[in-house]
């Protein structure tokens, strides 16, 4: 079976940067279908455009564009396109690198589609900078990938927790319901009393209900601001925000600037 060493990727690189350890790139994918393989190092793909399908030995994971998927350096694996066009921008962390900022292997184990809104928005600026690359970058990179990986040790955290059966069905919903989200339609649909969902949600999402679920149409909008063909307000209504001044508000606060000074940073580039 090939390994693929370092910086090595199917597809065609559009654009590669290194910081110390840590390699950033950017691929067009090209073929229908990969070979099996396995990667030197452990990676992240997080895919701009189109729809790739990730397969491994355990399960087969759609990945539409917004997704974030992890792939662990010891599990072989291939992928498959399912759209006329694809691309995505990759993570890769070389073992020394880990070793160096005393952050243990383990950390980064089991290849999973990531749905945590947070790190969803720490990719999405990490991938901002990389496009921007200018001074002030590595600094930022560094910072951002601590953050990243200070943010999956906690995720891990609350994921070892014995948790009650309902909190799986509670992030589902969270995660792939689009009705809306009120704590009756939740209490419905999980048959958990809806003051009980209120008072411990917290517990197991490490934030506030309300919160997360705010984070997570930031996350939704995150990809649609990237195609170009979808306007402002189309978007606001498409990830549940009841207007557009309040969907700025909330974008806003997680990444400094609206959702229109975000598109247009991007385009830069």
């Amino acid at each position: 079976m090939k390994i693929l060493t370092k910086g090595q990727y199917f597809g065609n690189q559009n654009s590669e940067a290194s910081f110390n350890g840590v390699l950033l790139s950017q691929y067009t994918y090209t073929g229908i279908k990969t070979d099996w393989h396995y990667h030197e190092n452990p990676y992240f793909m997080y895919v701009l455009s189109g729809n790739m399908k990730d397969c491994n030995t355990r399960l087969k994971t759609l990945c539409p564009s917004g997704s974030l998927m992890f792939n662990n350096w010891q599990e072989p694996h291939y992928g498959s396109k399912h759209s006329d066009n694809a691309s995505g921008f990759h993570l890769e962390f070389e073992k020394n690198w880990l070793k160096k900022n005393k952050i243990p292997l383990s950390l980064l184990e089991g290849s999973q589609l990531i749905e945590n809104p947070r790190l969803h928005f720490l990719f999405a600026k990490l991938y901002r900078e990389f496009l921007l690359s200018d001074n002030y970058s590595e600094v930022s990179v560094e910072v951002l990938l601590l953050q990243i990986c200070e943010t999956l040790s906690n995720l891990n955290k609350t994921n070892t927790q014995n948790n009650p059966a309902w909190v799986d069905g509670l992030k589902e919903l969270l995660h792939y319901d689009t009705a809306v989200l009120s704590l009756e339609y939740l209490s419905n649909e999980l048959k958990v009393h809806p003051v009980h969902i209120s008072r411990v949600a917290s517990k197991y999402l490490s934030i506030s209900l309300g919160e997360y679920i705010r984070q997570h149409k930031i996350k939704k909008a995150i990809p649609l601001l990237w195609d170009a063909s979808k306007s402002l307000t189309e978007i606001t209504y498409q990830v549940g925000f009841s207007d557009q001044s309040h969907f700025n508000r909330v974008f806003k606060s997680y990444f400094n600037m609206t959702p229109s000074a975000y598109r247009k940073s991007l385009k830069n580039f």
